[in-house]
């Protein structure tokens, strides 16, 4: 059973590891990467590494701390509008809605390749049901063409072939671009919790 499992991860990391371009793979992944280039998992759709002083301020917080502050200067159209578009790349996903998580992300985003992440996102639907929910969802990080979006995820993953099953929660931050007037996915940073 242990060979099952760890065959089941290392299949998890390489088809969501793939959706990172060659030259973004240090440091650097796709809204479907798992949680740092040396360690990842379809669980966590999403991350760029937090061992990397540059990826930590640009996303303007440490992942590492537990407290959590709301930008004040968001303007409350803004706010809403960001907040639909982090819910729509949620629950497009959880829907395996491809068109419509298709359109959640940036056509020139900074940590992925778009082509890469559809067919990513295609054969993820195909072999997976992966299921993430969202909580303590808050605008950090605001300007007028980018924000970011903290949440505690929690993540479930169950492979159709075989019935295997895996958990993970973690944290993490949605990097949104103005593209069109429209906010859309970018980059993802993820950080999981340890294993209990």
């Amino acid at each position: 059973m242990n060979f099952k499992y760890m065959m089941i991860l290392t299949l998890l990391s390489i088809l969501l590891s793939a959706c990172a371009s060659e030259e973004n793979r240090e440091g650097a992944g796709s809204v479907s990467d798992g949680e740092s280039s040396s360690e990842n998992s379809a669980l966590e759709h999403g991350v760029k590494d937090q061992k990397q002083d540059q990826a930590q301020s640009d996303v303007g917080f440490e992942m590492a701390g537990s407290e959590i502050e709301e930008a004040q200067n968001v303007p409350a159209d803004e706010k809403k509008a960001i907040l639909a578009s982090f819910d729509t790349y949620m629950t497009s996903f959880n829907d395996e809605d491809i068109a419509k998580y298709m359109s959640i992300i940036a056509t020139e985003p900074e940590g992925f390749d778009y082509k890469e992440e559809e067919a990513t996102v295609v054969k993820t639907f195909k072999e997976y049901d992966v299921k993430r929910t969202a909580e303590d969802v808050t605008v950090i990080k605001y300007d007028e063409n980018q924000a970011q979006v903290f949440a505690s995820l929690a993540i479930s993953l169950e492979q159709v072939s075989t019935g295997a099953k895996l958990d993970r929660t973690g944290r993490q931050v949605t990097v949104f671009a103005k593209e069109e007037g429209n906010w859309r996915v970018s980059s993802v940073y993820f950080i999981g919790d340890a294993a209990e």
